[in-house]
């Protein structure tokens, strides 16, 4: 068993198996992109801006966003050993079903450039946005990541506007993203 392997598998709680026959075949052919997407994955899970507590987070709403039920339970079990709690978990599992909400709507109007779609009330409830368990800050930071995974132009500048109101620094927003897309980019090729 290639060793890169089973450290990717070990730094992400699960079984070699669950990882699937992409890289099952990228193991089989030592190609140097397992051990880039390793090094990618570890790095991005240890960016000094986020904790490893909102790496987990942001990795668990990446999972729930591509529907990758293995690694919904892997990163939240990763998250609750450093610290989040079962409502952290359902917050963020909240938070990226209401993001596809509003992203698939917003999108809408935004492609369709329509005065009678951007006029009118959109009569969606977001009353989870008020006060998350999570903390404002860090629950737009997700929302940006889970916006920019669906890509809805309009709803990632309004929560990147958000995050600079509330004092986040563009670092700690890159390197959010940064791990979003690297996250995205692994699930991609798991079963």
């Amino acid at each position: 068993m290639n060793e890169t392997l089973q450290s990717l598998a070990a730094l992400l709680n699960v079984e070699v198996a669950q990882l699937g026959k992409a890289f099952t075949q990228l193991s089989e052919t030592d190609h140097r992109y397992l051990k880039d997407i390793k090094v990618n994955v570890s790095n991005a899970l240890g960016y000094a801006t986020l904790s490893k507590k909102e790496s987990y987070l942001l990795a668990l709403s990446v999972a729930s966003n591509q529907g990758k039920q293995i690694f919904v339970e892997a990163f939240t079990s990763l998250a609750k050993k450093e610290g989040a709690t079962d409502a952290d978990v359902a917050e963020t599992l909240a938070c990226v079903s209401l993001l596809n909400i509003n992203n698939v709507f917003y999108r809408f109007r935004h492609f369709a450039k329509k005065e009678f779609y951007s006029t009118n009330p959109a009569g969606i409830k977001m009353n989870i946005m008020l006060s998350p368990v999570l903390g404002k800050e860090f629950f737009e930071l997700m929302s940006l990541a889970v916006s920019a995974l669906n890509g809805c132009e309009m709803c990632v500048g309004s929560h990147e506007e958000s995050l600079m109101k509330l004092g986040t620094s563009q670092q700690r927003v890159y390197d959010a993203m940064r791990l979003t897309s690297i996250v995205k980019g692994f699930l991609v090729i798991t079963d």
